[in-house]
């Protein structure tokens, strides 16, 4: 490998608990960067938030419990495994009525491995999108309500 190719590439491995760790200039012995999967998590739950025809994530039973009780848990309905320099995310989402499923969750993919990949400088190898519900507006139960 050439040499220049060398100072461009990330030397990256998986930290023991769940981050990658990144190690931006080989030369610099001991130096390193973590990043922790909840970070991952977090940036891939903002985007999210940001697709049209997402509604929310879902986190189960347990993080509608959390809501309630006033906490807002960033990474709820993401898993996300590292594995060396590779990044795997799975979301559990609830998409809005009306709204393509397809297109919601294209654009939701593209823009979570874009915006992963250049703020981590990590590999995103894949996104698994769990659609878990669908989102009604509050006026369109009350069109259903009326008609019964």
């Amino acid at each position: 490998m050439a040499e220049e190719e060398k100072k461009g590439k990330k030397d990256v491995k998986t930290g023991g608990s769940g981050e990658a760790v990144l190690k931006p200039d080989p030369s610099k012995e001991g130096d390193s960067v973590r990043i922790s999967a909840e970070v991952i998590a977090v940036i891939a739950s903002i985007i999210s938030s940001d697709i049209p025809g997402i509604a929310d994530l879902s986190g189960g039973v347990v993080g509608g419990i959390a809501e309630r009780l006033g906490r807002r848990d960033m990474t709820r309905g993401i898993k996300v495994d590292v594995n060396e320099d590779r990044i795997t995310i799975d979301l559990n989402v609830i998409v809005e009525y009306g709204k393509s499923i397809v297109e919601s969750t294209d654009k939701l993919k593209k823009e979570i491995r874009t915006n992963v990949e250049k703020t981590t400088g990590l590999t995103v190898e894949a996104i698994n999108i769990n659609v878990q519900g669908i989102n009604v507006p509050e006026e369109e139960k009350k069109e259903e309500a009326e008609d019964k």
